[in-house]
């Protein structure tokens, strides 16, 4: 394949990748608006975004879930990866919360998302869809577009900034600083362990079940 297929195939790829981030970010203005939120579920919201973005990634790039296959090992590197930043969590939110007088009731406004909906329910969601989507869209479908298309270290940078930039909508500075660590964190292992994205998909969907239901900051 000649280099001006390539740089071709990679432009296209990049063109459609720029497209599916546009929707993530019409989708996250909706979900977290102060100017549509109140009139949603969020649960229902944030499920139909997980699955038009993971049917976009597929559509786009057929081979996003082929991107790297799947290993035993991935179970546990998974959990202890989730364990790592929920660490990376804990710390954050106690020294913010020593610093910043507006960090924890930000902390709770988040929290506060889970209303009254069932926390088997939740965690159902964010295991087996909201958690394994987001982090195919963003690592295993953008990240990787936008590496190919300039370098990793570029497309790494690129992907964190759009995933922070779409939770602006909400207001809440805790929000996007969470979604800039979090996207800081599982970028870096794709960006070196692209092999691993299992793993890391693992991790997603186990750290959101239990930051957010199981063991709550």
């Amino acid at each position: 394949m000649s280099s001006d297929t390539v740089g071709t195939r990679q432009t296209g790829n990049a063109g459609k990748a720029a497209a599916a981030v546009m929707a993530a970010a019409v989708l996250w203005f909706i979900m977290f608006s102060p100017w549509t939120a109140p009139h949603m579920n969020f649960w229902t919201a944030m499920s139909c975004s997980a699955v038009i973005l993971t049917t976009l990634a597929t559509c786009f790039r057929p081979d996003t879930w082929k991107s790297a296959s799947i290993k035993f090992a991935d179970l546990p590197a998974g959990v202890a990866i989730a364990a790592a930043l929920w660490c990376v969590f804990w710390i954050g939110d106690k020294t913010s919360s020593a610093i910043f007088g507006f960090a924890r009731p930000q902390v709770e406004l988040i929290y506060g998302i889970k209303g009254e909906t069932s926390p088997w329910l939740l965690s159902a969601l964010l295991l087996l869809l909201i958690g394994p989507a987001e982090e195919l869209f963003w690592r295993g479908y953008i990240q990787r577009t936008l590496s190919e298309k300039w370098n990793a270290d570029k497309g790494t940078a690129a992907t964190l900034v759009l995933y922070s930039l779409v939770h602006v909508p909400s207001g809440n500075f805790m929000l996007v600083a969470a979604a800039f660590t979090a996207g800081l964190f599982w970028g870096l292992l794709y960006r070196f362990l692209p092999q691993r994205l299992w793993a890391i998909v693992i991790s997603h969907a186990i750290w959101d079940a239990a930051v957010f239901v199981w063991f709550p900051i």
